[in-house]
């Protein structure tokens, strides 16, 4: 055991000679003040008696054995001992006294109902926990600890403000530790990145156009989501995942493009009951809810002279043990971490305590399961305005008491969340859609019936025609099929940022559609893969050869004839369907008695102010809109007739504030004096919402009477 055994030799070279005094004999050191030396004098003793009440006692007889009476150093500016009571007290809270005023749950063993009770706030009671003398440390001079990774720009501005020079390292090799993280590249050997989008991009900000509140609140919304869809589009194309909502939200709320900023109880202006949304973002921008994460939107409002905070708005996400069976009544759990610990009487759940109190308004927004984005997509519903009627608090199944509260539907409210559960029902079995004419007015043509309704009178369905899936050309327009030139060369679908891909090359090198099968932009041509391609009918640049992907309805209006109508949700830049009909050129039109003012089933390529708007969110990524005017989109010399041939797109009616725009598609040939006229939804589109489109008004025309019954409403169209 010990060290190993060294040789003589090697012993005598390493003998140091020690000064070594007797321990008596060192004088003891004392910490010195910062830019002192630290020194104890020639004569002070060995070891002195310090207490902590005071300088030391030169009376020998008061000191411990083995200590003599001295004096402490004479150092400059010494610091002082605090001075601490000679018998420290320590207070207790009072028996039975409450520790806080926080208003508190009281806990049930059981599953029962526990009325909520709010404790009135009493004055605090301080309680000190002095250290004892004992444990008493001498005060220090701080040590600051260096800090990893390279110094702050305001670390550096402070050192090159002060008076001693910065001294740069010379290049050379280097003694230090090796930092962590990555190495820093040679700018020079760094090969230029992908331009990344940013949030803090200056561009001319955009307006709103609109004064009217719903024309407000949708222009905001289809801004938002020209946006949202751009981003996306760039961040396939450079295989980046992003968040791209929340990152079109941040930039609508830098461009201060949002509407209804003020929070306030009760109707929304522009908002709708029934209205959709799809992020939580959507919902801040327009007003209906400011809280991104959290369900409770609430607010300090005045009730006379006094001031309460109540909740205006609630999002049922479904991620508490909401009860949602009933349309008209819902039981809202609290909001807070139920699995580790009961809920608190905070914040949000106080609001919605001082609601019950108050009796005020609260916004409901409800959520569905988003079945086009599986597994965990939602759609947001707005179901209209509640009041809370009832609260308690019981335990949840992780053991822990939540809070619950009643709220029950104001009536005399357009229907809601109502809808989505009829609807939702009718998907899973169609015979239980009431009113039915005809089960499949399509006869088997489509991919899926759409049946035809009449709830208004008795009237067995519109004039007589027959239902086709195909365009049929008319005295000799028929493009001619070998201009179609070589297709793409993928071999199972058109990826995004492939440059060898012929078809993304005539789209600009983005595809058109995203992933999810949604229009990304208008474009005065969409060119989508044909016969000639190498890819699969799964190819997303073949979307709309596909035949409609939803469940219609062809139903009577109350003044406008037959409408049609979706019983899913349709997100904005779904495709709806292609108008099918017989085409021909304008200038035989009346030569094949196709009267324009009598055939109500004709469409003529006439492209409607409000479309322009679709394109306007990629504005603020400092690109230039595709489509700016009439002229840029293009003019067709066609129309199609679908009064003896078509399908549902013939029920399509017209509208001043539309919901659905046109879109020219080429697939089988490459005419483009003829190409395909292919409808996309405009804006999210609830269940069993009517479909229309904007017929245009031509020059000179005298037109017909609109009822589309919108605020902004011309009187005319055609």
């Amino acid at each position: 055991m010990g060290r190993p055994r060294k040789s003589a030799s090697n012993h005598e070279e390493n003998i140091t000679v020690l000064d070594v005094k007797p321990i008596r004999s060192l004088a003891p050191m004392f910490p010195a003040p910062q830019g002192f030396h630290t020194y104890s004098p020639p004569n002070n003793p060995s070891f002195v008696c310090v207490t902590p009440f005071g300088p030391p006692n030169s009376d020998s007889s008061t000191n411990p054995p083995g200590f003599t009476p001295g004096q402490f150093p004479q150092f400059p500016q010494f610091p002082q001992f605090p001075q601490f009571p000679q018998t420290p007290q320590f207070f207790q809270p009072a028996p039975g006294a409450p520790s806080s005023s926080t208003p508190t749950l009281q806990k049930s063993k059981s599953k029962t109902k526990t009325k909520i009770k709010t404790k009135s706030p009493k004055s605090k009671q301080t309680v000190l926990n002095p250290t004892p003398i004992q444990s008493h440390t001498p005060v220090s001079t701080p040590v600051e600890k260096k800090r990893r990774g390279r110094k702050r720009k305001s670390e550096l501005l402070a050192s090159a403000s002060a008076s001693t020079p910065i001294t740069l390292p010379t290049p050379g090799p280097s003694t230090e530790k090796k930092k962590r993280g990555r190495k820093k590249k040679d700018p020079q050997s760094q090969t230029p990145k992908k331009p990344k989008l940013s949030a803090e991009i200056t561009v001319p900000p955009l307006t709103l156009t609109s004064r009217e509140p719903r024309e407000s609140v949708e222009e905001v919304l289809m801004t938002f989501d020209a946006l949202r869809r751009r981003i996306l589009q760039l961040d396939e194309k450079n295989q980046v995942r992003n968040a791209q909502h929340l990152k079109a939200g941040s930039i609508m709320l830098n461009a201060d493009l949002r509407v209804n900023r003020e929070k306030k109880i009760g109707e929304i202006p522009g908002v709708l009951v029934g209205d959709m949304y799809y992020f939580r973002i959507e919902m801040c921008l327009v007003g209906l809810n400011s809280q991104i994460v959290a369900g409770i939107d609430y607010e300090n409002v005045n009730f006379g002279e006094e001031e309460d905070r109540v909740a205006i708005s609630i999002v049922s996400s479904g991620v508490y043990e909401n009860t949602e069976d009933d349309v008209d009544t819902l039981v809202y759990s609290g909001q807070g971490a139920s699995k580790k610990d009961d809920q608190k009487l905070v914040k949000g759940n106080l609001a919605l305590q001082k609601s019950l109190e108050r009796g005020n308004l609260v916004r409901v927004i409800r959520s569905v399961a988003d079945y086009s984005n599986p597994p965990n997509g939602k759609i947001y519903v707005y179901d209209g305005l509640y009041k809370i009627k009832e609260s308690w608090s019981e335990k949840s199944n992780s053991g822990f008491n939540v809070f619950k509260y009643k709220l029950f539907r104001e009536p005399g409210q357009p229907e809601g969340i109502s809808i989505w559960k009829k609807t939702e029902k009718w998907r899973n079995e169609p015979s239980t859609r009431g009113k039915i004419v005809l089960a499949d007015i399509s006869n088997g043509s489509e991919s899926r019936p759409v049946c035809l309704v009449n709830e208004v009178d008795e009237e067995k369905g519109p004039n007589h025609f027959t239902y086709t899936t195909k365009l049929i050309y008319k005295n000799d327009v028929v493009p001619n099929p070998n201009s179609r030139s070589d297709g793409c060369d993928c071999t199972t679908v058109c990826l995004p940022g492939d440059l060898n891909c012929l078809c993304a090359d005539k789209n600009n090198e983005n595809p058109p559609y995203s992933a999810q099968g949604v229009l990304v932009c208008r474009k005065k041509m969409v060119y989508e893969c044909g016969s000639k391609c190498g890819c699969s009918i799964n190819c997303r640049n073949r979307l709309t050869q596909k035949g409609i992907q939803l469940h219609f309805e062809v139903f009577k209006t109350l003044n406008k004839g037959w409408g049609l109508r979706c019983w899913e949700p349709i997100r904005a830049g779904t495709f709806v369907c292609e108008f099918i009909g017989e085409v021909m050129e304008i200038s035989s039109e009346k030569g094949n008695g196709e009267d324009q003012d009598d055939n109500e089933y004709l469409f003529g390529p006439v492209l409607p102010e409000k479309a322009f708007k679709w394109n306007q969110g990629p504005e603020l990524l400092g690109e230039n809109n595709d489509i700016n005017n009439d002229d840029k989109f293009g003019k067709f010399d066609f129309v199609i007739s679908a009064k003896n041939n078509g399908n549902i797109a013939r029920f399509m009616n017209h509208s001043c504030s539309p919901n659905v725009l046109w879109q020219p598609v080429m697939h089988d040939h490459e005419d483009e004096r003829f190409p395909h006229v292919v409808f996309f939804a405009m804006k999210h589109i609830p269940p069993l919402t009517e479909l229309t489109f904007d017929y245009g008004k031509k020059e000179g025309a005298n037109g017909k009477k609109c009822l589309c019954g919108s605020v902004n409403c011309r009187g005319t169209f055609g």
